[in-house]
């Protein structure tokens, strides 16, 4: 029997439960100032949009282990607080400015600084409150985890929801700390893999469709199998991700083309492209990296010396790997059209241009 909603109709309910949510959070703030507004709106305007891709693994991962409780929604959408909480402070790591083609949330709110007339630094305003605005997404994500009416007390799901917000903490702090710490070339893949694992695929894919599956009172060789096919998505995802960062066109990821470059990312590529370079263009190349000095010949140099070949065969090797595990969801009775759903959905996941 299918058991899988389509995504249409799951980022329809999420969001409806979210704009409920954060419209009822900003009627309460504005009882307690007359300028709770302006720290409610951009939370409101930044949780619009969004490819939505953990709420859909909590809701499927919830379906495929049987569940059928309404209050999935509301654990979904608590799913992209959280998510939303990350985006925001990890935008104020990378000094980004742009989200979605738009102001980044400090950045949005620096520019309210100079608009209004603010006295001080306006980018130290920014900084401040979007770090407050963050911790207002954490916070209600906690809220809604709490009032889903599921069987958030179960210790399968406390424990994976605390290992869900641990190890993205964690993936943060292994991000800041290759780009911070000096690294041999010879170790930057391990290195980088290790931060796209925690920092993204885990708590991307993974440990969604683990949460979904756990309240649903999954048993432990579902669990298990679920991740097979989870956890290799989950890498080719964020490698396809670290691809865009300096491949994507810019007017379908609403960022610069190189911008990882000129953030100086130690990236699974930019190690695969260093082992690859000669002494020289590799001294040339980390020179400029992390400066917005001669991007587009460090792209071209990337794709010359046959690392983006390289990176293309790895995501596709870790594509193929969570391929062969989902055939094994259908000796726990997943019916073949929720598989084909699957594999469509791992597919948009990891060959797309945004």
């Amino acid at each position: 029997m299918d058991r899988l909603h389509q995504p249409a109709d799951i980022i329809a309910h999420v969001d409806a439960v979210l704009e409920q949510e954060l419209g009822t959070f900003a009627h309460e703030l504005a009882g307690l100032s007359p300028v709770a507004s302006e720290l409610t709106d951009p939370i409101r305007a930044f949780c619009v949009g969004g490819k939505r891709i953990r709420a859909l693994a909590t809701w499927w991962g919830y379906q495929l282990a049987g569940g059928t409780h309404p209050g999935i929604a509301h654990m979904a959408a608590s799913v992209e607080l959280l998510h939303a909480a990350a985006l925001i402070h990890d935008d104020i790591i990378d000094n980004s400015d742009m989200r979605r083609g738009n102001p980044s949330t400090h950045a949005f709110f620096s520019q309210m600084h100079g608009s209004a007339g603010f006295e001080g630094d306006a980018r130290s305003f920014g900084i401040n409150a979007a770090i407050i605005a963050g911790d207002v997404c954490l916070g209600l994500s906690e809220q809604l985890f709490n009032a889903s009416g599921l069987n958030v007390t179960d210790p399968n799901v406390r424990a994976t929801h605390d290992a869900f917000r641990r190890d993205v903490m964690m993936g943060q702090y292994l991000d800041i700390r290759i780009q911070a710490a000096p690294v041999p070339d010879s170790q930057i893949v391990d290195r980088a893999m290790e931060v796209l694992t925690y920092k993204s695929a885990k708590y991307s894919v993974e440990q969604p469709f683990e949460l979904g599956a756990r309240l649903a009172g999954a048993k432990p060789q579902f669990v298990h199998d679920l991740s097979a096919f989870t956890l290799p998505l989950g890498q080719a995802f964020q490698l396809r991700d670290d691809e865009l960062g300096v491949f994507g066109d810019p007017q379908a990821t609403g960022k610069p083309a190189g911008d990882d470059l000129v953030e100086g990312k130690k990236t699974v590529l930019v190690g695969l492209a260093l082992a690859r370079m000669n002494d020289e263009d590799a001294r040339w190349f980390r020179e400029r990296l992390g400066t917005d000095t001669d991007t587009d010949r460090m792209i071209a140099l990337l794709d010359e010396c046959g690392a983006k070949r390289e990176h293309e065969e790895l995501i596709e090797t870790k594509l193929q790997d969570a391929f062969v595990a989902l055939d094994t969801l259908g000796q726990h009775g997943v019916s073949s059209n929720d598989l084909e759903l699957l594999r469509a959905y791992a597919n948009r996941l990891t060959r797309r241009d945004t």
